[in-house]
Protein backbone atom coordinates (compact mmCIF):
# COMPACT_ATOMS: atom_id res chain seq x y z
CA UNK A 1 0.00 0.00 0.00
CA UNK A 2 1.46 3.67 -0.99
CA UNK A 3 1.94 5.75 2.59
CA UNK A 4 1.86 9.19 2.06
CA UNK A 5 2.98 11.22 5.33
CA UNK A 6 3.60 14.72 6.57
CA UNK A 7 5.55 15.70 9.48
CA UNK A 8 4.65 18.82 11.29
CA UNK A 9 8.06 19.53 13.56
CA UNK A 10 5.80 21.79 16.37
CA UNK A 11 7.96 23.61 19.36
CA UNK A 12 6.23 21.76 21.69
CA UNK A 13 4.51 18.50 20.17
CA UNK A 14 5.40 16.66 16.69
CA UNK A 15 2.63 15.33 14.79
CA UNK A 16 2.33 12.43 11.72
CA UNK A 17 -0.27 11.97 9.71
CA UNK A 18 -0.26 8.81 6.66
CA UNK A 19 -2.86 9.47 3.57
CA UNK A 20 -3.49 6.26 1.60
CA UNK A 21 -3.77 6.85 -2.31
CA UNK A 22 -7.66 7.85 -2.36
CA UNK A 23 -6.76 10.54 -0.12
CA UNK A 24 -8.32 8.85 3.23
CA UNK A 25 -6.43 9.10 6.23
CA UNK A 26 -5.51 5.97 7.65
CA UNK A 27 -2.66 6.64 10.50
CA UNK A 28 -2.57 9.68 12.86
CA UNK A 29 0.92 10.11 15.40
CA UNK A 30 1.98 12.58 17.76
CA UNK A 31 4.86 12.75 20.55
CA UNK A 32 6.53 15.61 22.50
CA UNK A 33 9.04 17.36 20.06
CA UNK A 34 12.69 17.04 21.93
CA UNK A 35 16.09 18.60 21.43
CA UNK A 36 16.68 15.92 18.60
CA UNK A 37 14.16 16.42 16.29
CA UNK A 38 15.45 13.59 14.20
CA UNK A 39 14.33 11.26 16.58
CA UNK A 40 10.61 13.39 17.49
CA UNK A 41 10.12 13.02 13.77
CA UNK A 42 10.88 9.40 13.65
CA UNK A 43 8.10 8.70 17.03
CA UNK A 44 5.70 10.14 15.81
CA UNK A 45 6.04 8.80 12.14
CA UNK A 46 6.29 5.19 13.87
CA UNK A 47 2.93 6.46 16.00
CA UNK A 48 1.04 7.00 12.52
CA UNK A 49 2.11 3.54 11.12
CA UNK A 50 0.98 1.70 14.46
CA UNK A 51 -2.68 3.52 14.65
CA UNK A 52 -2.67 2.51 10.74
CA UNK A 53 -2.14 -0.42 11.65
CA UNK A 54 -5.48 -0.07 13.83
CA UNK A 55 -7.15 1.21 10.53
CA UNK A 56 -6.50 -2.04 9.02
CA UNK A 57 -7.33 -4.14 11.64
CA UNK A 58 -10.35 -2.70 11.79
CA UNK A 59 -11.35 -2.78 8.43
CA UNK A 60 -10.60 -6.47 8.69
CA UNK A 61 -12.85 -6.82 11.48
CA UNK A 62 -15.86 -5.48 10.00
CA UNK A 63 -18.74 -7.92 9.76
CA UNK A 64 -16.65 -10.40 12.12
CA UNK A 65 -18.97 -12.66 13.64
CA UNK A 66 -17.56 -13.37 16.91
CA UNK A 67 -17.47 -9.25 17.75
CA UNK A 68 -20.68 -8.50 15.95
CA UNK A 69 -21.37 -5.15 17.99
CA UNK A 70 -18.48 -5.56 20.70
CA UNK A 71 -15.87 -4.69 17.88
CA UNK A 72 -15.31 -1.19 19.07
CA UNK A 73 -14.92 -2.22 22.32
CA UNK A 74 -12.75 -5.21 21.51
CA UNK A 75 -10.24 -2.78 19.45
CA UNK A 76 -10.51 0.26 22.12
CA UNK A 77 -9.55 -2.88 24.47
CA UNK A 78 -6.67 -4.47 22.15
CA UNK A 79 -5.07 -0.72 21.86
CA UNK A 80 -5.49 -0.23 25.58
CA UNK A 81 -3.22 -3.20 26.03
CA UNK A 82 -0.83 -2.95 23.31
CA UNK A 83 -0.17 0.85 24.76
CA UNK A 84 0.34 -0.94 28.29
CA UNK A 85 2.98 -3.28 26.40
CA UNK A 86 4.87 -0.35 24.98
CA UNK A 87 4.55 1.64 28.02
CA UNK A 88 6.38 -1.51 30.13
CA UNK A 89 8.95 -1.95 27.17
CA UNK A 90 10.02 2.12 27.63
CA UNK A 91 10.01 1.36 31.77
CA UNK A 92 12.10 -1.49 31.00
CA UNK A 93 14.46 0.87 29.24
CA UNK A 94 14.72 3.57 31.69
CA UNK A 95 15.66 0.81 34.23
CA UNK A 96 18.30 -0.21 32.74
CA UNK A 97 19.80 3.11 31.50
CA UNK A 98 19.30 4.11 35.02
CA UNK A 99 21.47 1.23 36.60
CA UNK A 100 23.90 2.27 34.45
CA UNK A 101 24.17 5.23 34.71
CA UNK A 102 24.40 4.80 39.02
CA UNK A 103 27.90 3.19 38.04
CA UNK A 104 29.13 6.27 37.65
CA UNK A 105 32.56 7.56 39.89
CA UNK A 106 30.28 10.14 41.96
CA UNK A 107 27.81 7.31 42.93
CA UNK A 108 30.40 5.07 44.16
CA UNK A 109 29.98 5.74 48.16
CA UNK A 110 26.12 5.00 47.64
CA UNK A 111 25.76 2.44 45.25
CA UNK A 112 24.03 -0.46 46.26
CA UNK A 113 21.28 2.10 47.97
CA UNK A 114 21.03 4.02 45.20
CA UNK A 115 20.45 0.45 43.43
CA UNK A 116 17.77 -1.07 46.00
CA UNK A 117 15.64 2.36 45.45
CA UNK A 118 15.90 1.66 41.68
CA UNK A 119 14.71 -1.90 41.86
CA UNK A 120 11.84 -1.09 44.32
CA UNK A 121 10.38 2.43 42.13
CA UNK A 122 10.21 -0.01 38.74
CA UNK A 123 8.68 -2.68 40.62
CA UNK A 124 6.22 -0.20 41.66
CA UNK A 125 5.69 1.63 38.26
CA UNK A 126 5.59 -1.39 36.50
CA UNK A 127 3.01 -2.86 38.74
CA UNK A 128 0.89 0.44 38.59
CA UNK A 129 1.22 0.17 34.82
CA UNK A 130 -1.74 -2.07 35.20
CA UNK A 131 -4.16 0.19 36.83
CA UNK A 132 -2.67 3.35 34.51
CA UNK A 133 -4.10 1.00 31.60
CA UNK A 134 -7.32 -0.78 33.19
CA UNK A 135 -10.65 -0.33 31.22
CA UNK A 136 -11.89 2.63 31.84
CA UNK A 137 -8.83 4.67 33.37
CA UNK A 138 -7.86 8.02 32.22
CA UNK A 139 -4.32 9.51 32.21
CA UNK A 140 -3.69 13.62 32.27
CA UNK A 141 -1.10 12.71 28.82
CA UNK A 142 -0.43 9.49 26.59
CA UNK A 143 3.35 10.63 26.70
CA UNK A 144 5.82 8.54 28.52
CA UNK A 145 7.95 10.98 29.90
CA UNK A 146 4.72 12.77 31.43
CA UNK A 147 3.28 9.40 32.76
CA UNK A 148 6.25 7.46 34.08
CA UNK A 149 7.95 11.00 35.24
CA UNK A 150 5.84 12.15 37.80
CA UNK A 151 5.63 9.18 39.40
CA UNK A 152 9.44 8.07 39.56
CA UNK A 153 10.39 11.52 40.95
CA UNK A 154 7.30 11.14 44.04
CA UNK A 155 8.40 7.02 44.59
CA UNK A 156 11.81 7.58 44.03
CA UNK A 157 11.97 10.34 47.31
CA UNK A 158 9.98 8.14 49.31
CA UNK A 159 11.93 5.38 48.88
CA UNK A 160 15.16 7.38 49.23
CA UNK A 161 14.15 8.43 52.39
CA UNK A 162 13.08 4.80 53.77
CA UNK A 163 16.32 3.62 52.37
CA UNK A 164 18.28 6.42 54.13
CA UNK A 165 20.05 7.99 51.02
CA UNK A 166 19.34 11.52 49.65
CA UNK A 167 16.74 12.13 47.17
CA UNK A 168 19.18 13.82 44.90
CA UNK A 169 21.01 10.71 43.59
CA UNK A 170 18.18 9.11 42.43
CA UNK A 171 17.16 12.23 40.82
CA UNK A 172 20.67 12.89 39.26
CA UNK A 173 20.29 9.34 37.90
CA UNK A 174 16.73 9.92 36.52
CA UNK A 175 17.64 13.20 35.01
CA UNK A 176 20.37 11.96 32.81
CA UNK A 177 18.48 8.71 32.04
CA UNK A 178 15.17 9.70 30.60
CA UNK A 179 16.69 12.19 28.12
CA UNK A 180 18.81 9.05 26.78
CA UNK A 181 15.44 6.81 26.77
CA UNK A 182 13.43 9.66 25.08
CA UNK A 183 16.13 9.83 22.05
CA UNK A 184 15.08 6.09 21.34
CA UNK A 185 11.71 5.18 19.94
CA UNK A 186 10.28 1.79 21.80
CA UNK A 187 12.22 -0.58 19.48
CA UNK A 188 10.80 -3.94 20.38
CA UNK A 189 8.79 -6.44 17.76
CA UNK A 190 5.27 -4.51 16.66
CA UNK A 191 3.75 -8.29 16.00
CA UNK A 192 4.40 -9.37 19.25
CA UNK A 193 2.67 -6.01 20.72
CA UNK A 194 0.18 -6.41 18.93
CA UNK A 195 0.11 -10.17 19.85
CA UNK A 196 0.51 -9.93 23.59
CA UNK A 197 -2.20 -7.34 23.78
CA UNK A 198 -4.43 -9.82 22.16
CA UNK A 199 -3.17 -12.39 24.60
CA UNK A 200 -4.06 -9.89 27.44
CA UNK A 201 -7.03 -8.91 26.04
CA UNK A 202 -8.94 -12.54 25.93
CA UNK A 203 -7.71 -12.95 29.41
CA UNK A 204 -8.69 -9.79 31.12
CA UNK A 205 -11.87 -9.41 29.18
CA UNK A 206 -13.88 -12.99 29.14
CA UNK A 207 -16.93 -11.04 29.07
CA UNK A 208 -16.38 -10.21 25.55
CA UNK A 209 -16.58 -13.76 24.61
CA UNK A 210 -13.51 -13.74 22.30
CA UNK A 211 -10.87 -16.37 22.44
CA UNK A 212 -7.76 -15.65 20.75
CA UNK A 213 -8.10 -18.29 18.01
CA UNK A 214 -11.42 -16.50 16.81
CA UNK A 215 -9.17 -12.63 16.01
CA UNK A 216 -5.87 -13.66 15.74
CA UNK A 217 -6.15 -14.38 11.72
CA UNK A 218 -7.10 -10.65 11.04
CA UNK A 219 -4.44 -8.87 13.15
CA UNK A 220 -1.83 -10.97 11.81
CA UNK A 221 -3.75 -10.37 8.23
CA UNK A 222 -2.90 -6.11 9.08
CA UNK A 223 0.13 -6.61 10.41
CA UNK A 224 1.12 -8.10 7.11
CA UNK A 225 0.45 -5.77 4.60
CA UNK A 226 3.28 -3.80 3.15
CA UNK A 227 3.20 -0.07 3.98
CA UNK A 228 5.43 1.62 1.84
CA UNK A 229 6.49 5.33 2.35
CA UNK A 230 6.10 6.27 -0.84
CA UNK A 231 7.19 9.89 0.27
CA UNK A 232 7.42 12.44 2.83
CA UNK A 233 7.01 15.71 3.21
CA UNK A 234 7.86 18.03 6.92
CA UNK A 235 7.06 21.48 7.82
CA UNK A 236 6.51 23.05 10.91
CA UNK A 237 8.69 25.07 13.49
CA UNK A 238 11.61 22.75 13.36
CA UNK A 239 11.13 21.73 9.37
CA UNK A 240 14.69 22.90 8.29
CA UNK A 241 16.11 19.94 11.39
CA UNK A 242 14.24 17.38 9.57
CA UNK A 243 15.87 14.67 7.86
CA UNK A 244 14.58 15.31 4.20
CA UNK A 245 16.18 16.64 0.90
CA UNK A 246 14.91 20.56 0.62
CA UNK A 247 12.36 19.57 -1.97
CA UNK A 248 10.78 17.58 0.75
CA UNK A 249 10.14 20.57 3.06
CA UNK A 250 7.12 22.81 2.66
CA UNK A 251 6.28 25.91 4.62
CA UNK A 252 3.75 25.48 7.69
CA UNK A 253 1.69 28.44 6.04
CA UNK A 254 0.98 26.67 3.13
CA UNK A 255 0.42 23.06 5.19
CA UNK A 256 -1.78 24.84 7.34
CA UNK A 257 -3.86 26.49 5.20
CA UNK A 258 -4.38 22.92 2.93
CA UNK A 259 -4.85 20.81 5.80
CA UNK A 260 -7.50 23.56 6.87
CA UNK A 261 -9.06 23.29 3.41
CA UNK A 262 -9.04 19.17 3.36
CA UNK A 263 -11.14 19.43 7.22
CA UNK A 264 -13.22 22.16 6.05
CA UNK A 265 -13.65 22.91 2.29
CA UNK A 266 -15.76 26.13 3.06
CA UNK A 267 -12.65 27.56 5.08
CA UNK A 268 -11.56 30.78 3.83
CA UNK A 269 -9.75 32.07 7.20
CA UNK A 270 -7.29 29.73 9.22
CA UNK A 271 -6.25 30.51 12.79
CA UNK A 272 -3.75 28.43 14.18
CA UNK A 273 -2.72 28.91 17.42
CA UNK A 274 0.54 26.70 18.52
CA UNK A 275 3.38 26.23 20.55
CA UNK A 276 5.34 28.79 19.70
CA UNK A 277 3.84 30.94 17.54
CA UNK A 278 -0.14 32.09 16.15
CA UNK A 279 -0.65 32.42 12.28
CA UNK A 280 -3.86 33.86 10.48
CA UNK A 281 -4.08 32.35 6.88
CA UNK A 282 -6.29 33.28 4.24
CA UNK A 283 -7.20 30.43 1.74
CA UNK A 284 -9.15 30.19 -1.72
CA UNK A 285 -11.87 27.59 -2.52
CA UNK A 286 -9.06 25.55 -3.14
CA UNK A 287 -7.11 25.62 -0.32
CA UNK A 288 -4.46 28.31 -1.68
CA UNK A 289 -3.21 30.85 0.84
CA UNK A 290 -3.71 34.42 -0.37
CA UNK A 291 -2.43 35.97 2.85
CA UNK A 292 -1.07 35.76 6.11
CA UNK A 293 0.41 37.30 9.86
CA UNK A 294 2.03 35.36 12.60
CA UNK A 295 2.87 37.07 15.79
CA UNK A 296 6.17 38.91 15.02
CA UNK A 297 8.11 39.33 18.15
CA UNK A 298 7.90 36.90 20.24
CA UNK A 299 5.74 33.26 21.73
CA UNK A 300 3.31 35.48 23.83
CA UNK A 301 0.05 34.20 23.91
CA UNK A 302 0.43 30.70 22.47
CA UNK A 303 0.81 27.37 24.07
CA UNK A 304 4.02 27.82 26.07
CA UNK A 305 2.97 31.14 26.80
CA UNK A 306 -0.27 29.05 28.80
CA UNK A 307 2.20 26.40 29.74
CA UNK A 308 4.33 29.13 31.66
CA UNK A 309 0.89 30.32 33.42
CA UNK A 310 -0.15 26.46 34.43
CA UNK A 311 3.39 26.54 36.10
CA UNK A 312 2.99 29.37 37.89
CA UNK A 313 -0.08 28.61 39.15
CA UNK A 314 1.21 25.22 39.97
CA UNK A 315 -1.54 23.05 38.02
CA UNK A 316 -1.52 21.07 34.66
CA UNK A 317 -1.63 22.49 31.37
CA UNK A 318 -5.03 20.49 31.18
CA UNK A 319 -6.51 22.33 33.81
CA UNK A 320 -6.40 25.58 32.68
CA UNK A 321 -9.36 26.05 30.34
CA UNK A 322 -12.16 24.16 32.80
CA UNK A 323 -10.82 25.90 35.71
CA UNK A 324 -11.61 29.47 33.27
CA UNK A 325 -14.94 28.13 32.26
CA UNK A 326 -16.41 28.49 36.28
CA UNK A 327 -15.47 32.12 36.17
CA UNK A 328 -18.04 34.89 36.25
CA UNK A 329 -16.17 37.84 35.18
CA UNK A 330 -12.83 38.04 33.14
CA UNK A 331 -10.57 39.99 34.69
CA UNK A 332 -8.57 42.55 32.70
CA UNK A 333 -5.48 41.51 32.07
CA UNK A 334 -2.67 44.07 30.68
CA UNK A 335 0.10 41.91 29.55
CA UNK A 336 0.75 39.01 27.26
CA UNK A 337 4.05 38.68 27.78
CA UNK A 338 5.61 35.58 29.50
CA UNK A 339 8.05 38.26 31.30
CA UNK A 340 5.71 40.13 33.04
CA UNK A 341 2.75 38.05 32.90
CA UNK A 342 3.72 35.86 36.24
CA UNK A 343 4.01 39.04 38.13
CA UNK A 344 0.89 40.39 36.99
CA UNK A 345 -1.28 36.92 38.30
CA UNK A 346 0.87 36.84 41.61
CA UNK A 347 -0.19 40.32 42.24
CA UNK A 348 -3.91 40.07 40.84
CA UNK A 349 -4.17 36.91 43.40
CA UNK A 350 -2.76 38.79 46.02
CA UNK A 351 -5.44 41.32 45.49
CA UNK A 352 -7.99 38.80 46.09
CA UNK A 353 -9.32 38.14 42.67
CA UNK A 354 -10.50 34.71 42.41
CA UNK A 355 -7.81 32.23 40.30
CA UNK A 356 -10.66 31.28 37.66
CA UNK A 357 -11.37 35.08 36.69
CA UNK A 358 -7.77 35.49 36.71
CA UNK A 359 -7.51 33.22 33.83
CA UNK A 360 -10.33 33.50 32.19
CA UNK A 361 -8.56 36.86 31.29
CA UNK A 362 -5.93 35.35 30.59
CA UNK A 363 -7.53 33.53 28.05
CA UNK A 364 -9.59 36.10 26.90
CA UNK A 365 -6.15 38.77 26.74
CA UNK A 366 -4.63 35.78 24.13
CA UNK A 367 -7.52 35.34 22.32
CA UNK A 368 -7.47 39.22 21.87
CA UNK A 369 -4.07 39.24 20.52
CA UNK A 370 -4.72 36.60 18.00
CA UNK A 371 -7.88 38.50 16.73
CA UNK A 372 -5.16 41.73 15.95
CA UNK A 373 -3.31 39.25 14.30
CA UNK A 374 -6.33 37.97 12.33
CA UNK A 375 -7.31 41.95 11.01
CA UNK A 376 -3.74 42.11 9.81
CA UNK A 377 -4.33 39.65 7.44
CA UNK A 378 -7.74 40.16 6.08
CA UNK A 379 -10.11 40.26 8.55
CA UNK A 380 -12.50 36.64 8.93
CA UNK A 381 -14.26 35.50 6.08
CA UNK A 382 -16.64 33.05 6.27
CA UNK A 383 -16.22 30.13 7.26
CA UNK A 384 -13.67 30.40 9.73
CA UNK A 385 -11.34 27.73 11.29
CA UNK A 386 -9.57 27.42 14.04
CA UNK A 387 -6.24 24.79 14.53
CA UNK A 388 -3.55 24.35 16.95
CA UNK A 389 -3.44 22.99 20.24
CA UNK A 390 -5.22 25.89 22.00
CA UNK A 391 -8.03 24.75 20.19
CA UNK A 392 -8.57 22.27 22.59
CA UNK A 393 -8.74 24.92 25.42
CA UNK A 394 -12.41 24.87 26.10
CA UNK A 395 -11.87 28.70 27.24
CA UNK A 396 -10.12 30.00 24.50
CA UNK A 397 -12.73 28.75 22.34
CA UNK A 398 -15.20 30.48 24.33
CA UNK A 399 -13.68 33.07 24.22
CA UNK A 400 -12.95 33.39 20.64
CA UNK A 401 -16.58 32.83 19.52
CA UNK A 402 -17.33 35.65 22.19
CA UNK A 403 -14.95 37.83 19.75
CA UNK A 404 -15.41 36.96 16.73
CA UNK A 405 -19.01 37.21 17.10
CA UNK A 406 -18.58 40.84 18.73
CA UNK A 407 -16.69 41.92 15.59
CA UNK A 408 -17.99 40.03 12.84
CA UNK A 409 -21.16 38.66 13.43
CA UNK A 410 -22.67 35.41 13.22
CA UNK A 411 -19.58 33.52 11.08
CA UNK A 412 -19.09 29.42 10.77
CA UNK A 413 -16.72 28.87 12.97
CA UNK A 414 -15.36 24.89 12.90
CA UNK A 415 -12.90 23.53 15.32
CA UNK A 416 -12.06 20.39 14.75
CA UNK A 417 -10.81 17.14 17.26
CA UNK A 418 -8.41 16.26 15.11
CA UNK A 419 -7.12 19.98 14.54
CA UNK A 420 -3.69 19.18 16.41
CA UNK A 421 -2.78 18.03 13.08
CA UNK A 422 -4.13 19.82 10.39
CA UNK A 423 -0.31 21.11 9.51
CA UNK A 424 0.67 17.48 8.62
CA UNK A 425 -2.35 16.58 7.03
CA UNK A 426 -1.74 19.27 4.35
CA UNK A 427 1.77 18.15 4.37
CA UNK A 428 0.30 14.25 3.83
CA UNK A 429 -1.50 15.95 0.91
CA UNK A 430 1.35 17.74 -0.93
CA UNK A 431 3.29 14.37 -0.73
CA UNK A 432 0.80 12.67 -2.41
CA UNK A 433 0.49 15.42 -5.01
CA UNK A 434 3.94 14.85 -5.50
CA UNK A 435 3.59 11.54 -6.38
CA UNK A 436 0.09 10.87 -8.10
CA UNK A 437 -0.37 14.29 -9.67
CA UNK A 438 3.05 14.80 -10.79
Amino acid sequence: MKCFIGIDLGSTTTKAVIMNEDREVIGRGITNSRSNYDTASRVAKQEAMIDARFTLLRQNLDGNEKLGEKQNEFLDDLERNFRREQFVEQLDDLKATCLRSSQGERFDSVRDKLNEVLDKVFIQLREESLALYAKGATRKSDFFRDIAGGRFLTLSEEISKDVGIKYDFALNVYDKSIIEVENRPPAGNLEGKFLDGLRNLTIESPELGITFDDVQGPVKDALAIDLEETFVVGTGYGRVRLPFPKEHIRSEILCHGLGAHMMYPGTRTVLDIGGQDTKSIQVDPQGVVDNFQMNDRCAAGCGRYLGYIADEMNMGLHELGPIAMKSTKAVKINSTCTVFAGAELRDRLALGEKREDILAGLHRSIILRAMSIIARSGGIRDQFTFTGGVAKNEAAVKALRELVKENYGDVVINIDPDSIYTGALGGSEFARRAVMEA
